[in-house]
């Protein structure tokens, strides 16, 4: 991955993670690893634990931030969310939402998206 993208995705994550807040989410953790990948955020939203990912776009020509997450991805990000509870051995309610953003050429933020339960159904 690009530096350029790296930043793109970090300030997308900063973004998701104040619109989150201003929610009234409470934030858990950010970027959190394992050995299988990683899972940009992790909040609480009263008694669900909720697993975000984080899709930045500029521009259209890859797909809308929507369109990134692939059915793929959406079991990848099961497994994460599984493993986490596992390890953290939590045995509340959960879920995976996607905060998708949207910016233009200029870096003027275009939309900031929630979406819950975002792999619901895949």
């Amino acid at each position: 991955m690009s530096d350029h993208r790296r930043q793109l995705g970090k300030w997308g994550e900063s973004v998701a993670a104040v619109h989150l807040e201003a929610k009234g989410f409470r934030l858990v953790e950010r970027n959190w690893r394992s050995i299988y990948g990683e899972i940009d955020i992790i909040a609480q939203d009263s008694a669900e634990l909720v697993f975000v990912e984080v899709k930045t776009r500029r521009g259209n020509q890859m797909g809308t931030p929507e369109e990134a997450l692939t059915r793929q991805k959406a079991e990848k990000l099961r497994q994460l969310a599984q493993l986490y509870l596992a390890e953290n051995g939590s045995e509340q309610g959960w879920r995976i939402d996607l905060v998708a953003i949207e910016i233009d050429s200029s870096g003027k933020l275009l939309r900031c998206d929630h979406l819950r339960d975002a792999v619901l159904g895949w």
